[in-house]
């Protein structure tokens, strides 16, 4: 079975950010996370949240990436990440498809109020944590499209020397609820990291340690090879559950 990348990236972030779009495609990615810069990334641990700090430094907005989006061609899906004080508003789902964007991460949204996003022909995942009782990780798993995103630890988003032990755990709960894939996220940042996850799910979300990277200076060839990496170690041998 193959195993899905998904590789994350800031909007805005550098001048001619969306050339690493590309270079991820080219590099083998599945589909890209592109998340739209905001002031106040809770749910981000210190190198996302530096990288929105600088794109909006740069005077990126959510509508000047969805204008670069726009303008840019890929033929693999985009998927914005962002949050619920963005993806509330009236007109943000036409936005997003206008942009070419596919699916939406919203990690604020209460299960509760998802009624209130109004984004059709938008596919939106939706979050599960190690802490998520059994009845609403069952509803997650019925109302969530496209993929479900299984948060592998509890805490911001962030580089770490080890998997979480919970994440296969998680993975293997996740899929008991849901036909869809199960991308696991959080703390992923090597590809011995990703292969592992791997095993457990059917792909892996890598943002930190790729954001990392850009924010030291890495252009698009490097961090595409970063990416390249990520994919040899997915196409490698996996356990099988």
């Amino acid at each position: 079975m193959t195993k899905l990348l998904m590789p994350y990236i800031t909007g805005g972030v550098a001048p001619g950010w969306s050339a690493y779009l590309t270079a991820f495609e080219e590099a083998g990615a599945d589909l890209i996370e592109v998340g739209l810069p905001f002031s106040d990334p809770t749910v981000d641990g210190p190198t996302i949240a530096e990288a929105s700090d600088v794109a909006l430094a740069r005077g990126a907005t959510p509508a000047s990436v969805l204008e670069e989006l726009a303008a840019t061609r890929v033929g693999i899906p985009l998927i914005a990440s962002t949050y619920a004080n963005i993806a509330l508003r009236p007109g943000f789902g036409r936005a997003l498809r206008a942009a070419g964007v596919t699916g939406l991460i919203v990690p604020d949204l209460p299960l509760d109020e998802l009624a209130g996003l109004s984004a059709p022909g938008i596919e939106v995942s939706l979050l599960a944590s190690p802490a998520t009782p059994d009845d609403r990780l069952a509803e997650i798993g019925r109302r969530s499209q496209g993929f479900v995103y299984a948060v592998s630890v509890m805490g911001t988003t962030g580089e770490r020397d080890r998997l979480a032990p919970s994440a296969a755990a998680l993975a293997a709960r996740v899929k008991q609820v849901t036909s869809l894939p199960v991308l696991l996220g959080f703390g992923i940042s090597t590809p011995g990291q990703a292969a592992e996850a791997a095993a457990a799910a059917d792909g892996v979300i890598v943002g930190a340690a790729i954001m990392r990277r850009i924010l030291d200076g890495a252009g698009p060839d490097e961090a595409g090879a970063f990416v390249a990496s990520l994919r040899a170690a997915l196409s490698g041998p996996v356990a099988v559950r």
